[in-house]
């Protein structure tokens, strides 16, 4: 659970339990991808909208990687409600916080829960009409979904087993607001001959689910955070209209089982081309790539002072050294999580794992050594660890060219023959 507190606004609401208002809560919802922890972090680092708030973050998977991302905007310790989802198996959780965070948040302007991008937001919202103690506490101001433009209609379109309902649709049906996101992917994709075509085909499809939510695009989740936050938007009676039984607490969610999660986390670092060819291996091969939904870690790399952030969905990869750098006394560690259908867990887990960094290298700084650089030239090392590298090498080309010894194996750098 994060605080960010700036410039108190005027607060708004009627009166709530204890004496207090009633707390402003936006769910913040959407399919693995999707770009919530994004906008999350864009809302967190704006100096412009004036608002405090708390944010409530679920992860689906037992190493949460979102709330290490979260923690460089925030001064404030995190407890974290995870390892479950947040519409089923930790829903008593999300009350009992809930209850806890009142006193501290009855001045807030906002409460944002953000839900995993497996959840089904109907028991979330549900929360809020049927403990008495909620729902004088606080009201559901909205439910914003945010959607992957590029994905979306996959996911859409996907067949789930019988009595197991498509997240994606039900997220769209009780939003109060769509983020139609990652636009960019569909104005850059070359295949594509009318952009503006395709991104009107899927706001139709969106409309045909949910015909009274507000479209709003966006490039990266960056968008005014005033249009999460006060919507003062949730209608109970429409919700009743598409689904009668939205009250009634006897209904069980059931997930997809196909569908589940890895994750690892070690204390130490990461050699940065070890860690790229895995990557590569994993997003390479379109049918494994198209069963990885979501894939993201915070990693040391051996050798940078930067953290590693990386997130992909299915063939989408970004990543890349990160502002924030490991302070003083913080462990060095290395988490991710993979999300998916039919996951070979073991094999995930040990190719990551497989990327550590080499804890003591064979050459020393002086060493003469073989580089290989499409042929075998020799040189000096010069440098262990160079920005993620094992060794930085001095060719003996009579340039003094500097090259890097990415993998301290000999198919990248050997010892100089003794013939």
């Amino acid at each position: 659970i994060f605080f960010r507190e700036t410039e108190m606004s005027q607060g708004n609401g009627g009166k709530g339990g204890m004496g207090g208002r009633q707390v402003p809560v936006t769910v913040l919802t959407g399919f693995l991808g999707s770009g919530k922890t994004t906008l999350l972090n864009h809302i967190l680092s704006s100096p412009d909208h004036g608002l405090r708030f708390a944010i409530i973050e679920n992860e689906f998977g037992e190493v949460g990687v979102d709330d290490k991302v979260l923690q460089e905007n925030t001064n404030e310790d995190v407890v974290e409600v995870m390892n479950g989802c947040i519409c089923c198996t930790v829903r008593g959780d999300l009350v009992e916080a809930l209850k806890r965070l009142y006193k501290k948040v009855s001045s807030f302007d906002a409460v944002i829960i953000e839900t995993t991008g497996l959840a089904d937001p109907a028991p979330v919202a549900q929360t809020f009409f049927v403990d008495e103690d909620i729902q004088a506490m606080y009201k559901l101001d909205g439910i914003c979904t945010l959607v992957d433009a590029k994905h979306i209609t996959q996911h859409l379109d996907e067949e789930k087993p019988e009595g197991v309902e498509n997240e994606s649709v039900e997220q769209l049906a009780f939003a109060d607001r769509v983020i139609l996101n990652k636009i960019d992917l569909i104005e850059n994709d070359e295949s594509i001959k009318d952009k503006e075509a395709e991104l009107k085909k899927i706001e139709d499809r969106i409309r045909a689910i949910n015909s009274n939510a507000q479209i709003i695009r966006a490039k990266h989740s960056a968008i005014n955070p005033k249009n999460v936050i006060n919507l003062d938007a949730f209608s109970l009676d429409r919700v009743l209209e598409f689904d009668p039984e939205f009250l009634n607490t006897d209904g069980e969610h059931m997930h997809d089982d196909s569908v589940s999660s890895c994750s690892s986390k070690f204390v130490g670092e990461v050699n940065f081309t070890r860690l790229q060819m895995y990557i590569q291996s994993l997003i390479g091969d379109m049918e494994s790539a198209m069963n990885l939904f979501r894939y993201k870690g915070v990693l040391a790399v051996r050798g940078m002072k930067q953290k590693f952030v990386f997130q992909g969905v299915h063939m989408i990869f970004s990543g890349g050294f990160s502002d924030s750098e490991w302070k003083e006394g913080e462990p060095r560690e290395c988490r991710f999580v993979f999300i998916g259908r039919q996951l070979d867990k073991e094999s995930l887990i040990q190719g990551f794992e497989d990327c550590k960094a080499e804890e003591t290298l064979r050459f020393n700084v002086g060493d003469k050594v073989q580089a290989n650089v499409g042929k075998w030239v020799e040189g000096v090392v010069v440098k262990q660890w160079d920005e993620g590298n094992p060794y930085r090498i001095e060719l003996q080309d009579g340039k003094k060219t500097n090259i890097w010894g990415p993998i301290d194996s000999d198919q990248y750098v050997r010892a100089v023959s003794k013939e």
